[in-house]
């Protein structure tokens, strides 16, 4: 009788319509148990689609040919769609906010928005205007200080004229295998500095024109979002269909607005380090570089990596030695890996769920897409297509390949998985 209990209480592996009644995992997973069982849940809804699911040749042409389209209108229409994304994923971390300030002070959502709004164009344009007069005097130093790095610079002249050289005669070898004639000579490298003051001004009404897009989709989003929500979920046909858009929202809105503060907080801390430490090494204006740190945070691995270049560059032009101009980069390194490699993944869980293969390629495409707002608005849309694929059944196994490596092997017939035998195994 004993044994009948305890085997009537062994857990077994859910079944797809109990998988179906179930929310999927999130993208932000913070308690292991949880963890492995969403990776359980997925694997079986994974198979489950796999096996419903068969596309046509032409079918599969015809979905390529509606991505690049996708694609195509994307890059053609940044312009006006770049600010609206923009806008959106804003939102989804400030309309938390917005509701506890109306319902604590009982003041009308339009009214909370645009007050918000206004705070953060104010600190942002505080910001601003405390470093634009700093920044304007080192590029208005630059080129007196390009002078003097040549010259700390001397020593790297005999590898780059070896650089040129190889490269010369590699050109040479290849144009005579090619059957070409002799190639021209190559243009020595020359150091020259583009009017940087006039080439910041190129775009500013372009740019104005899409602050603008952004603050007003912005102000309408936190307003009435929730009224576009409610009316877009009315229209689903079944009551399944009504829980399932309820569950995408709620679930994108959670684990976004989490991510994104969390690296907003962090950001500031890094920006914060990075001054302390730039004023205590002794570089100019580390109000600039705290700034400049803070904003390159937001991307990931690329924002770091030009950090560490730039800091390596004004410690090149301010300190009178190459060594003494390597102190400011090699702290900013130290400070990243504390906060990249150990800090934030353990504020945001214990694993951020998404595959770093595609989240480097996701950085890269939408960097080459829409540039710099592309590479940080990255990750979120990354997260948000996983959530979306999550809750989608035909979606899943797209949804399982962006996720992070699971520790869930499953059985030889790939339909049962293999369930941990112990706690302190999950």
């Amino acid at each position: 009788m004993q044994d009948k209990a305890t085997s009537s209480q062994t857990e077994r592996a859910p079944s797809g319509s109990e998988l179906r009644k179930r929310p999927p995992p999130s993208v932000l997973a913070t308690d292991p148990v949880d963890e492995v069982e969403a990776e359980r849940e997925q694997q079986v809804r994974m198979h489950e689609a796999v096996r419903r699911t068969r596309l046509s040749v032409s079918q599969v042409c015809l979905l390529i040919l509606t991505i690049l389209s996708v694609f195509y209108t994307l890059r053609i229409a940044a312009g006006i769609v770049l600010p609206m994304v923009m806008a959106v994923v804003t939102n989804l971390m400030l309309v938390s906010p917005v509701r506890l300030v109306t319902h604590w002070f009982r003041l009308p959502k339009a009214i909370v928005a645009l007050l918000l709004i206004l705070t953060i164009f104010g600190v942002f344009a505080a910001i601003g205007m405390a470093v634009s007069v700093p920044a304007a005097g080192w590029l208005a130093s630059l080129p007196q200080d390009l002078a003097a790095a040549q010259v700390k610079l001397s020593i790297l002249r005999g590898p780059m004229q070896l650089i040129e050289t190889t490269n010369y005669r590699v050109q040479s070898l290849l144009s005579v295998a090619a059957g070409d004639h002799a190639p021209q000579a190559v243009a020595p490298i020359t150091a020259g500095l583009a009017p940087i003051g006039s080439s910041l001004l190129l775009g500013t009404r372009a740019f104005m024109g899409q602050l603008f897009t952004f603050f007003i989709m912005l102000f309408f989003l936190l307003a009435q979002g929730d009224s576009l929500l409610r009316r877009f979920v009315e229209i689903m046909p079944t009551f399944n269909d009504k829980r399932r858009a309820v569950q995408i929202a709620s679930r994108i809105e959670r684990n976004i607005s989490i991510y994104l503060a969390t690296i907003t907080m962090m950001n500031v801390l890094v920006g914060v380090a990075n001054f302390i430490q730039c004023w205590l090494v002794g570089v100019p204006n580390p109000l600039l570089w705290g700034v400049a740190a803070f904003a390159l945070n937001y991307i990931p691995i690329i924002g770091p990596f030009t950090g560490i270049v730039l800091y390596f560059f004004v410690g090149l032009l301010a300190f009178p030695s190459v060594m003494h101009a390597f102190a400011a980069p090699t702290i900013y390194l130290c400070i990243h890996l504390l906060e990249g490699e150990t800090i934030t993944p353990m504020l945001l869980a214990r694993r951020f769920t998404l595959n770093p293969v595609l989240v480097m390629a996701s950085l890269m495409f939408w960097d080459w897409m829409w540039g710099i707002t592309g590479a940080f608005l990255s990750v979120p849309m990354l997260a948000v297509l996983k959530i979306v694929c999550d809750h989608v059944d035909s979606l899943t196994p797209i949804g399982h390949i962006i996720g992070g490596p699971g520790r869930l092997h499953l059985s030889p017939d790939h339909r049962h998985p293999t369930w941990p035998a112990h706690d302190h195994d999950l």
